[in-house]
């Protein structure tokens, strides 16, 4: 008997499969983490929530999760980041209830993470914290059920601290984010290939010799300008952190305010998450044929209302997710999936060896939660510091990296203090 679903077409289901498996081939770590949660079973009779992008990596988290003996239902946590093979075969083959189907609008978006609400989910598993925000908002009944969540991205702990400042968090969440296996390699190294990767496959531009305009030089931003520069553009770096702006000028990307940059730029992309960083009079500056992209969580960082505005047209969809506005004056200025993550819109997102340690901490974190839920504060945690090591440790193992260990006499001099020069 089928779960309970809603995806787009479930003979899509072995195709997913062969993805699925091709993912799993790159993530040792999640994989040795499920061979223990199959023995151990730290999650029995667990019903979690998760609101994820459905790609072939969470598929493998998704089945790490079901090994543990959760009860899991998964729902897209963006409207265009759903593979629907992937989806199709969650639900066929491994019996995991799924709700996402790539497209789909902003009304069965939040239908979707209401079903999954309806699981009535001890542990939230968030991206982007849309799950715990309509918890909060609009199932507060459920809220006794919760012992705890994870929440997987920078935008969704922005949202998380605000919540928790303001009072109105009403369960702890561990940042998996903020971990350094986390954001040191997902957001830098996979956020900077897979974002390339998507704009390069919405438009099939050469990015060598352009200029490439990045909003912002967070972990995100900085992986996005090295792998920019990497296939011989010029990249310009735009901050409002004088460190941050300062961290990039030294590692040798040009600095200037948005409003200098626009007029320059071929290539624009954000990943600040915040609004507007492509704002009215940016697009009134930008030169004929602009590209335009994000990849924040939300589709609020290109003021596309203000596009629209200008152009006082409905835009030409010239090229899947490449929609092209024209201004009065003639330039073309082209929005690329939306938007929205142009990553995972476009492309296939983060690559599995990446995504290997982000789950990992995602697993954990939720194993984590259940054993010490009881004992934290409706506040936002990061993952202890031991945990973050053991997933490194098993990554270099999988990799076949030696590393040296302290000697005892290298110990003791550094629990010590008597010893000088």
């Amino acid at each position: 008997m089928t779960v309970e679903h809603d995806v787009r077409d479930l003979s899509q289901a072995p195709g997913g499969r062969y993805r699925i498996e091709w993912a799993e081939r790159d993530m040792p770590v999640l994989r040795q983490i499920r061979e223990r949660f199959e023995k151990e079973r730290p999650l029995e009779g667990v019903r979690m929530s998760a609101c994820l992008h459905i790609t072939t990596e969470t598929a493998n988290l998704m089945r790490t999760l079901q090994a543990g003996g959760a009860d899991v239902v998964l729902t897209a946590s963006n409207p265009l980041s759903t593979q629907d093979d992937v989806a199709a075969s969650l639900v066929s083959h491994f019996e995991i209830p799924v709700y996402g189907i790539k497209g789909e609008d902003n009304d069965t978006y939040y239908d979707h993470i209401k079903a999954a609400l309806d699981h009535k989910p001890q542990v939230t598993m968030d991206d982007g914290a849309d799950l715990v925000s309509e918890l909060h908002k609009n199932r507060t009944e459920l809220l006794e059920n919760v012992v705890g969540g994870t929440e997987e991205t920078t935008t969704g702990v922005i949202r998380l601290r605000a919540m928790a400042k303001d009072g109105a968090l009403k369960f702890p969440v561990i940042a998996v984010n903020d971990s350094m296996t986390k954001h040191l390699f997902d957001n830098r190294y996979g956020t900077g290939q897979s974002t390339i990767d998507g704009i390069i496959r919405a438009t099939n531009v050469l990015l060598a010799g352009r200029v490439v305009v990045v909003g912002g030089y967070g972990w995100c931003s900085r992986g996005i300008a090295n792998r920019a520069r990497g296939l011989g553009a010029r990249v310009i770096v735009t901050e409002i952190d004088p460190l941050k702006a300062l961290e990039a000028v030294m590692d040798g990307f040009q600095v200037l305010p948005m409003m200098e940059a626009a007029p320059i730029g071929d290539v624009f992309v954000s990943a600040t998450g915040d609004i507007h960083v492509f704002d009215r009079h940016h697009f009134e500056v930008m030169k004929d044929g602009a590209i335009v992209c994000n990849s924040g969580h939300f589709n609020v960082e290109i003021n596309i209302p203000a596009l629209q505005e200008l152009s006082g047209q409905e835009p030409r969809r010239v090229r899947p997710f490449v929609e092209q506005y024209r201004m009065p004056d003639g330039r073309a200025i082209n929005l690329l999936g939306e938007g929205r993550l142009i990553n995972l819109a476009a492309a296939e997102g983060h690559p599995a060896s990446v995504m290997d340690m982000s789950f990992a901490n995602q697993a954990l974190g939720a194993e984590y939660m259940l054993a010490n839920g009881d004992n934290l504060q409706a506040q936002v945690y990061t993952i202890p510091e031991d945990v973050d090591h053991e997933i490194a440790r098993l990554k270099l193992a999988a990799m076949g990296v030696n590393i040296d260990t302290l000697t005892t006499e290298q110990a003791n001099y550094l629990d010590q203090w008597q010893e000088g020069t």
